[in-house]
């Protein structure tokens, strides 16, 4: 079987970062192995592997649980963040400069997390969630704290349409003076879904404007639905 290191050196990052600077989001198949996949779903009752378990109702975050790793993470998601956001800060820091931000994040992601530490931001924020039949998750951006990287990923755990029905990934663009624009994903198990974490650039007439965005995902009507979240910025709590 192929290393996690050789299956990400083998797709289309040019390909991948372009679609992901023009739309806010790109699916990338095939990243996690079926095999993979179930390990996080199978340990998702481990009690020496998560700082904090979340209950969405308590918070009306949506209806579902999800559940912080802690420090030090699992080796197969350290090599998925360090690798991916080596690949995409090119492309955070050109939306950057597009917008005009004045802030460049570092090329490797020990100097990101490093930057998050010196603000405080020492909690690791990677989780997975779980829904059952009616769960959902309702429309928001995963921050943090003052330090915040642009783009995060996740990973289906379980197969759409066959694990589950339903429970689709939802994207919303709030364009300025203008209505929200919805977009609805369904990746398959084991892929990769690449966004951004709250906004992103579009060129109009007069240069580039920033378009809010937030994510969520769709009430089940069946079966149970886990995905891995990794956020690429640690957090104050």
């Amino acid at each position: 079987m192929k290393t996690i290191e050789t299956r990400l050196a083998a797709k289309d990052w040019p390909s991948i970062t372009q679609e992901l600077h023009d739309k806010g989001f790109v699916i990338v198949p095939d990243v996690l192995t079926q095999t993979e996949c179930n390990h996080f779903i199978e340990a998702y009752n481990a009690d020496d592997t998560y700082r904090k378990t979340i209950s969405m109702q308590r918070y009306r975050f949506g209806l579902g649980e999800y559940k912080y790793f802690q420090y030090p993470l699992p080796d197969l998601i350290t090599t998925l963040r360090e690798n991916v956001y080596a690949q995409i800060a090119p492309v955070a820091n050109q939306w950057m400069q597009e917008l005009n931000i004045d802030k460049k994040f570092p090329a490797a992601h020990t100097a990101m997390k490093k930057l998050c530490q010196e603000h405080g931001q020492e909690k690791p924020t990677i989780l997975i969630l779980k829904y059952g039949e009616g769960g959902f998750n309702t429309l928001h951006q995963d921050l943090y704290g003052e330090i915040f990287f642009p783009m995060q990923m996740v990973f289906m755990l379980d197969q759409a349409d066959e694990d589950y029905t339903g429970g689709e990934f939802v994207i919303t663009e709030q364009i300025p003076r203008a209505q929200s624009k919805a977009n609805v994903l369904k990746p398959n198990r084991g892929d990769m879904l690449l966004f951004t974490t709250n906004f992103r650039p579009i060129k109009g007439s007069r240069g580039y404007y920033r378009v809010s965005m937030k994510h969520g995902v769709s009430p089940l009507h069946s079966g149970n639905r886990h995905s891995l979240g990794i956020i690429f910025h640690d957090g104050l709590s």
